[in-house]
């Protein structure tokens, strides 16, 4: 990454300076007509058949309210929304992990932060829905936002002393190891009819959205989000090195610290709403980065919220079509594409390629 930012900061001819926008524009041109896809795809596809007319009927207002309307306002678009908001945000928290740690293999799931969120939300649901009937959305997020500062916090603790990263990335696995230990032990003795879902949930999942947690997603991913851009500048500076940011005047302590804090609550937001998902934080980062032949922070942090989208609405269709009526965890999805790109990425790390 620092090695491809190095070779960007040297001057370059206008051809080539064409040629570099002229990918840009090809990436994003093909990332949003693939979000576009499948956005009439999964609308478009269920277990309920409903033609192309009728849906359109439905999204403009040409049509009565009736069963078709409810599938698809209440079910299929808020499932699609939240699969493209959090699929993005668990991207961007990817992303901002590997400038952290100064790895691409780095990633929420990998380091355990996703098992940390999982296990605290567990015990969140748990103790809410004893004295209540429900558990709001933001209790469930600050939730997950402690869980995952606990994991990060063990895992800083242990960098301490390993300074060697895939011994380090071998102690986030077993964080996270321990954290779902724990979770399962609260989900087998948790099993009544208040949270008949938390088994579910605990495995990642999409199903049963609806609009105020995509309202309630869009406004944390979306601050998130911009704050991470305003953080392009020294973002692209730290991936140059310590001392090269640090001549650039950026406060390393504050910005490490800027990078934990963004990545938390964006992780923390997708556990608490679909469960941990697995891979993706590692995959489209790295996919990103090689289709536009840049680690620029300012054209890789758009690219890379949107990929992860496109990547999880994709995997979420498979999830709900692959074996219909009955329905795959997401995370079994993301794993068998997320999976074999991390065992690539190791491989070309090995090689020194």
């Amino acid at each position: 990454m620092r090695e491809e930012n190095s070779i960007e900061a040297r001057p370059e001819l206008p051809r080539d300076r064409i040629r570099r926008r002229s990918r840009y524009a090809a990436v994003f041109a093909i990332l949003t007509a693939a979000f576009c896809i499948i956005v009439v795809w999964n609308v478009n596809t269920g277990n309920v058949q409903i033609s192309v007319g009728q849906i359109l009927k439905i999204l403009f207002g040409g049509a009565e309210e009736g069963v078709e309307s409810n599938i698809i306002w209440k079910i299929r678009l808020p499932r699609i929304f939240m699969a493209a908001i959090l699929g993005g945000a668990l991207s961007l928290s990817g992303f901002l992990l590997q400038t952290f740690f100064g790895n691409p293999i780095a990633g929420p799931f990998v380091l355990g932060i996703s098992s940390g969120a999982k296990m605290v939300v567990a015990l969140t649901m748990i103790y809410f829905l004893k004295i209540s009937s429900s558990v709001s959305s933001y209790a469930l997020i600050f939730a997950a936002f402690i869980g995952s500062l606990i994991s990060i916090g063990f895992i800083l603790l242990v960098s301490k002393r390993i300074k060697h990263m895939a011994t380090l990335l071998v102690a986030g696995i077993m964080i996270g190891y321990i954290c779902s230990a724990v979770t399962d032990f609260i989900v087998t003795f948790a099993e009544d009819s208040d949270i008949v879902n938390l088994h579910g949930w605990s495995l990642g999942s999409f199903s049963g959205m609806s609009w105020s947690n995509v309202s309630v997603s869009v406004m944390i991913v979306g601050i998130t989000l911009f704050l991470t851009i305003l953080m392009s500048k020294p973002i692209g500076a730290y991936q140059l090195g310590e001392a090269y940011a640090q001549s650039m005047g950026v406060n390393i302590k504050r910005f490490r610290i800027a990078l934990i804090l963004l990545s938390s609550i964006l992780s923390a937001c997708v556990t608490a709403f679909a469960g941990p998902i697995s891979f993706v934080g590692i995959a489209v980062p790295f996919l990103i980065k090689r289709s536009l032949n840049t680690a620029r922070p300012l054209v890789v942090i758009p690219a890379t919220f949107l990929g992860g989208a496109v990547f999880c609405m994709v995997c979420d269709l498979i999830a709900r079509m692959a074996f219909a009526p009955m329905e795959l965890n997401i995370s079994t999805v993301t794993s068998i594409f997320g999976a074999p790109i991390v065992i690539f990425m190791m491989l070309r790390q090995k090689g020194g390629r």
